[in-house]
């Protein structure tokens, strides 16, 4: 199902033990746009630290009580590795969680952990337009959901507005939309943008460049966060755009754009 990230801020975690502590955030992966770690504040128990728990970690939510049970004892998070989730989170650090949780090598790898199917290639369409500049050999692509909340949206011909907020799957943790703000322009309005029409991400900045025409966007169906992204909802999205959806773009082997790949 498509849930709210916003939504999900102050769920509570519980361990096999006992309430680990609420959800505070989300890392995700700025290549596969999926959900890597959930950002736990632990409260009184662990003085107020924050820690990382994957996916990988997560038994069946429990959507009614708003509740995320997880295969982990709170001894096994006292004793994890201490990460400052206020500074980046190395390559190294994820190396640690994994060794310490044994989560089967799949929190930054691609591929089957816990019962969740990472993707194992990136989402197609999502070039930069530009030669994008050297990044650190150490970085893990990780970004929070609350720092890219705000970035400015732009259109190929002008700006649209800014995130919101992000729709993802919690079957397979993947962000498959971005909830766009474009009260600039049209008060209270919001739309769904999805990662597949971005054209490129510039941290540097804080934007979002969007293979799309402000027209388009402007004219496309609105989205109302009080209500659940339907299959028909996303049908008429995509029709809109004359876009395939990300299932049968994939079976056709087109790009995002519609336009059919050599």
């Amino acid at each position: 199902m498509l849930r709210n990230i916003n939504s999900l801020i102050g769920h509570k975690i519980h361990a096999k033990d006992g309430e680990l502590g609420k959800v505070d955030e989300f890392y995700f992966g700025d290549k596969l746009w999926n959900i890597r770690y959930m950002v736990v504040e632990t409260g009184n128990w662990l003085l107020g630290r924050k820690v990382l728990i994957s996916p990988a970690a997560l038994r069946a939510p429990d959507w009614k009580s708003k509740t995320f049970p997880v295969a982990l004892t709170l001894q096994q998070v006292r004793t994890s590795p201490d990460i400052d989730t206020k500074k980046t989170v190395s390559r190294q650090h994820e190396i640690e969680l994994e060794e310490h949780y044994a989560w089967g090598g799949t929190a930054y790898a691609g591929g089957m952990s816990g019962g969740f199917m990472f993707p194992t290639a990136p989402i197609e369409a999502i070039p930069p337009a530009t030669p994008a500049p050297a990044r650190p050999v150490d970085d893990t692509h990780l970004r929070s959901t609350r720092s890219v909340t705000g970035y400015r949206i732009h259109a190929s011909d002008g700006t649209l507005g800014h995130v919101e907020d992000y729709i993802v799957d919690d079957g397979k943790w993947l962000i498959r939309y971005l909830v766009a703000d474009l009260s600039l322009w049209l008060p209270g309005r919001k739309v769904l943008i999805s990662p597949h029409w971005i054209k490129r991400m510039d941290w540097e900045t804080s934007e979002v460049l969007v293979d799309l025409s402000q027209a388009a966007v402007r004219n496309s169906p609105e989205f109302d966060p009080a209500q659940p992204v339907s299959g028909n909802y996303e049908s008429v999205l995509y029709d809109h755009y004359g876009r395939p959806r990300l299932e049968e773009a994939i079976n056709l082997g087109v790009g995002a754009s519609g336009e059919r790949k050599s």
